[in-house]
């Protein structure tokens, strides 16, 4: 498979897999369907796996490391902290204090069976902890051998400025996909100009650039999306609108609508790495087939004329969840 660089010297597949939906908020999950797609993922030489603690409150690391047994050399595993939910689901808040880091990653490398994490992000930063004692903290992680390279995940220009006056940072995670478009404004350029690897997280906007749905109900009933404002209302049926530029393209260049929208999010820069998820076979497949997706510059263009950056209708995330994102 291609690779791309995160930062100076690490190189990874250029497409990763986001585990997340594997274990929580997309309805239940199917343990040995995943597995069985982590496997072909590695198979298929794509070495980049993406989890956190929260998703599925540890049960996704715990299928991850299930599904490492015997292979994890094959993987450059990424991980986050900082997002804490309660045994019950409930999300308490975010939690950056120096303590909290060391607590979390300990956690996470039991529930994973390793003895190293390949990058470790913050998941949100805690505007309640200077940015330099948590990343101080994680820092020490490195020097430990508990961590190789450090992350962080939906943070702000200035947020990151200050990270790397005291480490390096190897990777940002945001969201990025013709429908969140915001990170053109400062971040890639940033992560450019810093040697930062940008990886773009839902870069096929929580699936429905695919086509998959139609209608709010062709979501499952304990489906998170229900609940997220572009999938709800007027919202859906505004950027449903939106979504079938993508088809009719996908349909004249011969792949699919997620092939295309992959490919639009490669085609932005050789230091962003998406990280599509999914938890079915024919889907990984499917996705993989987007880095032989070649667009011309006409057809880049169209689909950034249709999908300006503000165009999808809704905001990112309800607006709870909206204060988390360092801004």
């Amino acid at each position: 498979m291609l690779q791309r660089m995160l930062g100076k010297e690490i190189a990874v597949s250029a497409l990763g897999l986001g585990c997340m939906g594997m274990s929580d908020f997309y309805g239940a999950g199917d343990d040995a369907e995943s597995i069985a797609v982590m496997k072909m993922a590695i198979d298929q030489g794509m070495t980049f796996f993406d989890t956190a603690d929260i998703y599925g409150i540890g049960r996704n690391e715990t299928l991850v490391g299930q599904a490492l047994r015997g292979c994890r050399s094959l993987v450059f595993l990424a991980t986050k902290f900082g997002n804490v939910r309660a045994a019950d689901g409930t999300f308490i808040g975010v939690n950056g204090r120096p303590e909290y880091v060391r607590q979390a990653c300990e956690a996470s490398l039991r529930r994973l069976g390793v003895e190293i994490i390949d990058l470790y992000y913050q998941h949100r930063v805690d505007p309640q902890t200077p940015i330099e004692e948590t990343v101080g903290a994680m820092s020490r992680l490195v020097e430990e051998g508990k961590v190789r390279y450090l992350g962080l995940s939906e943070a702000a220009p200035a947020t990151i400025r200050r990270a790397v006056s005291v480490c390096p940072i190897a990777a940002l995670q945001t969201e990025y996909s013709l429908w969140s478009r915001e990170p053109e404004s400062e971040l890639l350029a940033l992560c450019r100009e810093l040697h930062i690897g940008f990886v773009a997280y839902s870069p096929l906007g929580r699936g429905f650039l695919t086509g998959s749905f139609q209608k709010p109900d062709d979501l499952a009933e304990d489906d998170w999306r229900r609940h997220h404002p572009r999938f709800q209302g007027e919202n859906f049926f505004r950027n449903l609108e939106l979504a079938r530029h993508v088809e009719r393209l996908a349909r004249d260049k011969r792949c699919t609508a997620a092939q295309m929208a992959l490919a639009w999010v490669l085609s932005r820069g050789e230091h962003i790495i998406p990280i599509p998820g999914t938890r079915r076979r024919r889907h990984l497949e499917e996705n993989i087939g987007a880095l032989d997706v070649r667009l011309a510059a006409d057809e880049i263009r169209y689909l950034e004329q249709v999908f300006p950056p503000g165009a999808a209708a809704g905001a990112r995330y309800s607006s709870q969840a909206m204060q988390a994102v360092n801004r």
